[in-house]
């Protein structure tokens, strides 16, 4: 165990991205991604996710898909790259547990509906799927991308899909090739930077995950983090474990805002 868990009687490590289901904060702005998602899968329809880096997008995905019982749901998860549709399409592919190479656009796509009808007609599940990172697509990708959910010519929504990334997704929707993928989107979330009381809130919320008992943090330290990261919790994380491990190297069992500056001064 490192010497700052051990100082501040941590039981893990402090403010870790790799936080349990359970223990993810749940938050108006994750309910709201929640429902919002829950509605477009329900109808077979596409949802949009944004926000900037650090938002909580990832973990707002991950809280909704993880929870779909896996006995009714097939929950599709697949990062974005700057690539072809061919490489996309090859990235579902394998997900699906059906890899293939050196072949068309046209077979791949196939093959992925022959896969996904076999999910919902023989397995009798649901499927979803969840594009991170969607920011990253190329306009020639939203062009095709919806193809993917034509079914019976269109008369079966056997593929909700979720579109989750940084703010410009928006812009690349809004070109026309991006028209026939951005009118089947039902419902749009939008992630922003979290007020004070709620990042204090979320403050002593991880330190409740590590076995602390007491919060370690001060007002202006609080404070200090909040204005530091914006109020994106991936910069909270990494402003509050750093201000912990400087406390700790200072035999302070308090967390100050001259602890969040010297911590601020190592991150970007």
């Amino acid at each position: 165990m490192t010497s700052y868990r051990i100082f501040f009687e941590m039981k893990r490590e402090p403010f870790a991205a790799d936080v349990e289901l359970e223990h993810i904060l749940v938050t108006p702005a994750l309910n709201a991604v929640s429902e919002r998602m829950h509605y477009a899968m329900n109808i077979g329809a596409m949802a949009l996710v944004t926000g900037e880096i650090g938002s909580g997008k990832s973990t707002a995905l991950r809280y909704v898909t993880e929870k779909l019982h896996p006995s009714e749901y097939r929950s599709l998860y697949i990062v974005a790259t700057t690539g072809a549709i061919s490489e996309l399409y090859r990235q579902l592919l394998h997900t699906l547990g059906a890899c293939m190479k050196g072949v068309s656009k046209a077979i791949m796509l196939q093959s992925i509906k022959n896969e996904l009808y076999e999910l919902v007609h023989g397995k009798k599940l649901k499927t979803v799927l969840v594009i991170d990172e969607a920011s990253l697509l190329r306009i020639e990708v939203f062009a095709e991308l919806h193809t993917l959910t034509q079914f019976e010519k269109d008369s079966k929504p056997y593929l909700p899909i979720v579109l989750a990334g940084q703010s410009n997704l928006v812009d690349s929707l809004m070109y026309r090739a991006s028209m026939p993928l951005a009118s089947r989107i039902v419902a749009r979330s939008h992630l922003e930077g979290v007020s004070r009381a709620q990042m204090h809130e979320y403050l002593q919320h991880h330190l409740a995950i590590c076995g602390t008992a007491h919060d370690i943090f001060d007002e202006a330290a609080v404070t200090a983090i909040h204005q530091g990261s914006g109020g994106l919790f991936r910069k909270a994380n990494h402003l509050a474990r750093g201000a912990i491990i400087i406390a700790a190297k200072n035999k302070s069992m308090t967390v100050t805002a001259d602890h969040v500056r010297m911590a601020a001064s190592e991150i970007f």
